[in-house]
């Protein structure tokens, strides 16, 4: 768009300014439309999918072996310093269970084995004492109920359960029924003992919903046990995914309780002191409402499902419209109070705009002449910013995962209607309200544009072309050195993905004194998230990572890669250590082991194959695998698979390795990889780890580097747009990367300042940094802009660097404290992602002020100082 254009575009939508917002509602109402028409789901982050040899082993793993696709929560009763061991606390953990049982609506989501604790073991070991006292022949052998249970130990004395409890302890003890009893103890438990400071339980339930849903009531039925547990016990917690997504969507919801009324103050307060008129700065919101009816219309129409990236889009944009909106009221009251002149630069139909009924000596002094100057001298900037950032997002769509490509339609859409609202919709509905407030109702105004005043913004600005004509070569050398220490700063930025990171954490102090609706509740969700992984064995989703084994998995030396490989677990690795020193993993070699120790014919099998004496089959390992079969089929089936052919061939086995659930995946993923390593090492078979933790972080390692790629796409793009606007507009090849220049420092200095804040570079934090990119874009352009045009115009650089710098940089400054304040609350935020949000938004904001305020300015002086000596 060049001169001429700007101001028959201007002209346009100043002349039919009525039409123009008619135009726009009715545009808005019909994309709105889309928010109640549409279908939007939620998408999460695990959501994502990706071709990987990880993804195609679990698909493999899913086809071949029984999953078990149930719920499982877990259930942790401690005691710090005390025992919960003891008769009375069994007991209490008996009485739990049945509260549940009584209850209809929570016993309908149990499956058959329903809980699985430390006191059912117990218990049951007690009954079967019972049963064999009272028998005559041979003993009932048949599950006993829970009423049974709880009458067994009810009946005995402490020291009675006491003892019972150490047969059950005893690994040799036929009292265990087949259980594990170290996986209900700590992991720093000392065997033999019959004491600890905690203990772990399981919740096992039904999902009834469908393959894509999530099971709602199975997640509604933990918050309720959660409540019984805590009536209960004095200190005890129950832990699984409805615990968390109710802990996560409360602490959302207190967070935004706290921080609105903060934020809606700060944003009011800063434009308010940016506009200094009540009618400008309700133009601004109802612009921004129309941005965000396009925003919600568009996922509508286009089906677009919420995901944890598009957090970042709303707040993008209203940064945008707040930056939007600024500019071009700022300029209107320049050109209004005859401080923006026209000059050389300009055309003549810029020139000759027609005086308003005040027939000052300013031609632009009237309310459709100031507008129509204004958004002339503007505009182009405006389009220049949308385009780029545009196409910018919208590179993120050759993305192979859909949610970045939802993301990357979003924003370009959201970007549009930013546009659409403050480069069309507000200056025509300005126009039409200060007309009736001016011209019918004698209200003048005229106001004074922020920052060209004599108050303290004027003498900060007027300071910066000071410090920018006096030095500028240090001030780029200051920026060039901190963006290397930013960039070195960022190759130690940890990039792992931990799901225990966006569990929410306790309210400060202060927070907690707040008065009643204000107050949050206490959350102790994330330090139960840490003391499980610290303590236990874990089960349901995401605590197990798995191996597939392939090609031999019938070789004797596949079994012995097995045993060595497993045994050698260290204690500080992410897969779990049991109490008794053993790893907490399933495989083959287990199975042999507990079967061999339980019955007597795979005893006897093992001993007749087992040449080496290492306690593994080294001759007909295949079919010694069918006479585990036959032994226990089930427990078989789960490490080993069959050919389909019946031949009685077997042509994969697996290993599931439970995890610490508080470790990143991409820790676990290389513990995991490491393990199948040294199996394939030390085998002819091949093994891929894989399992839900490990295809986690493959999925997070492909979101990051295609973001990471969508960064440097999003950088060329916009330097060759801005290289041809500027070749286009001014025969200027430079002027390009120079605008450029001070968006990719301030995008060095945000990755250097995460490093020191400790603060991770995952596919969260790069959809928020990508902020800096459009923020940054934007804020240089008008800078750029800016400065050109007044270059034409002024008849010293000086001067053209002060009315850049005090003019567009009272908007920009505007701009960044708005925003920067009304999202940089949100670090005051329950919820670890909304604390990350406002901090890396807040910080990117400052930054690309920063750096397009003096940066930026300085390069153009010194561009401008080596063409003149040339």
């Amino acid at each position: 768009m060049s001169g001429g254009a700007a101001a028959r575009y201007a002209e346009t939508i100043v002349s039919n300014s009525r039409l123009v917002v008619v135009l726009v509602l009715v545009l808005t109402a019909v994309i709105a439309a889309g928010a109640a028409i549409g279908d939007v789901e939620d998408e999460g982050i695990g959501q994502f999918e990706t071709d990987s040899e990880e993804t195609a082993a679990l698909e493999e793993i899913d086809d071949t072996y029984e999953t078990d696709d149930g719920v499982v929560a877990q259930l942790v009763i401690r005691d710090e310093g005390g025992d919960v061991l003891t008769r009375d606390s069994l007991v209490e953990g008996l009485r739990l269970q049945q509260d549940v049982r009584e209850n209809e609506s929570l016993n309908e989501t149990l499956d058959d084995q329903g809980f699985l604790t430390l006191e059912n073991v117990v218990a049951t070991g007690a009954v079967f004492e019972d049963r064999a006292a009272e028998a005559n022949g041979p003993p009932d052998t048949s599950e006993p109920t829970l009423e049974e249970q709880l009458d067994a130990i009810e009946s005995r004395s402490d020291d009675e359960v006491e003892a019972l409890l150490a047969d059950v302890l005893d690994p040799d003890s036929d009292q265990t029924q087949g259980e594990d009893p170290y996986e209900f103890l700590p992991t720093e438990y000392e065997p033999g003992t019959t004491d600890a400071e905690s203990r772990i339980g399981f919740v096992f339930q039904t999902d009834d919903s469908g393959p894509d849903d999530e099971p709602q009531a199975a997640y509604d039925a933990q918050v309720e046990i959660a409540d019984l547990v805590d009536d209960r016990f004095d200190d005890a917690f129950l832990f699984g995914q409805g615990v968390t997504d109710e802990a996560s969507s409360n602490a959302v919801g207190d967070s935004f309780a706290i921080i609105t009324p903060v934020a809606l103050v700060l944003v009011l307060f800063a434009l308010g002191t940016a506009y200094r008129d009540v009618v400008d700065v309700l133009l601004g919101i109802v612009g921004i409402a129309v941005v965000m009816a396009w925003v919600g219309g568009l996922m509508g129409w286009l089906e677009i499902p919420m995901s944890q990236l598009l957090i970042a889009v709303p707040f993008l944009l209203i940064g945008l419209s707040i930056d939007y909106s600024l500019h071009v009221v700022m300029r209107s009251r320049e050109a209004r109070t005859g401080q923006l002149e026209t000059g050389p630069g300009q055309t003549e139909e810029t020139e000759t705009l027609p005086a308003d009924t005040d027939g000052g000596s300013n031609p632009a002094a009237g309310v459709r002449s100031g507008m129509q100057f204004g958004l002339a001298s503007v505009v182009l900037a405006l389009a220049a910013t949308t385009f780029s950032t545009g196409v910018g997002f919208l590179s993120n769509v050759v993305s192979p995962l859909p949610a970045i490509q939802d993301f990357a339609i979003l924003s370009a859409g959201g970007i549009l209607a930013t546009f659409v609202a403050f480069a069309v919709f507000v200056p025509a509905l300005k126009v039409e309200v200060d007309d009736v407030l001016e011209n019918r109702l004698g209200r003048d105004r005229r106001k004074q544009p922020f920052g060209r005043g004599t108050g303290l913004v004027n003498r900060v600005l007027s300071g910066v072309v000071e410090l920018v004509q006096r030095a500028p070569v240090v001030v780029v050398l200051l920026a060039l050195v901190l963006a290397i220490g930013g960039a070195y700063g960022a190759t130690g930025i940890d990039t792992e993905f931990n799901e225990a990171d966006f569990l929410p954490e306790d309210a400060p102090e202060w927070a907690k004194s707040l008065p009643g609706p204000f107050a949050p509740d206490t959350y102790t969700i994330s330090d139960e998230a840490a003391y499980l992984g610290d303590n236990f064995q874990e089960q349901g989703p995401g605590s197990q990572s798995q191996i597939l084994i392939r090609d031999a998995p019938a070789d004797p030396e596949t079994l012995t890669a097995i045993e060595n490989a497993t045994s050698g677990i260290e204690e500080n690795s992410t897969i779990t250590v049991q109490a008794d020193g053993d790893a907490a993993i399933d495989s083959p070699v287990s199975v042999i082991d507990d079967l061999a120790a339980e019955n007597d014919t795979v005893a006897a099998e093992l001993d007749e194959r087992d040449t080496s004496g290492n306690g593994l089959p080294d001759e007909d390992v295949a079919g010694f695998y069918d006479v585990l079969y036959e032994a226990d089929e089930e427990a078989v089936s789960a490490v080993l698979s069959r050919t389909s052919d019946g031949d009685g061939e077997y042509d994969s086995a697996r290993l599931l390795a439970s995890v610490r659930g508080d470790a990143a995946a991409q820790d676990i993923a290389e513990d995991t990889r490491t393990l199948a390593g040294e199996i394939e090492s030390e085998s002819p078979s091949t093994a891929i780890a894989t399992g839900g933790p490990v295809t986690t972080a493959v999925v997070q390692d492909a979101l990051l580097e295609t973001l990471v790629q969508a960064f440097a796409v999003t950088l060329v793009v916009i330097l060759v747009f801005l290289t041809i606007l500027y070749w286009v507009r001014h025969r200027a090849l430079s002027l390009g990367a120079i605008t450029l220049a001070p968006v990719v420092a301030a995008l060095a200095w945000l990755l250097g300042a995460m490093a020191v804040l400790d603060i991770p570079f995952n596919s969260e934090t790069a959809v928020i940094t990508s902020l800096a990119i459009g923020l940054g874009v934007d804020y240089s352009i008008h800078v750029g802009e800016r400065f050109v045009a007044e270059r034409e115009q002024q008849p010293t650089l000086e001067s053209a660097l002060a009315a850049t710098v005090t003019g567009t940089g009272g908007a920009l400054l505007g701009s960044a404290l708005t925003t920067a304040a009304g999202f940089g609350v949100l670090a005051l935020a329950l919820a670890p992602p909304l604390q990350r949000f406002g901090l890396v938004t807040g910080v990117s904001i400052i930054f690309a002020f920063i750096a397009c305020l003096t940066v930026l300015p300085c390069l153009l002086v010194l561009r401008e100082r080596i063409l003149n000596r040339g």
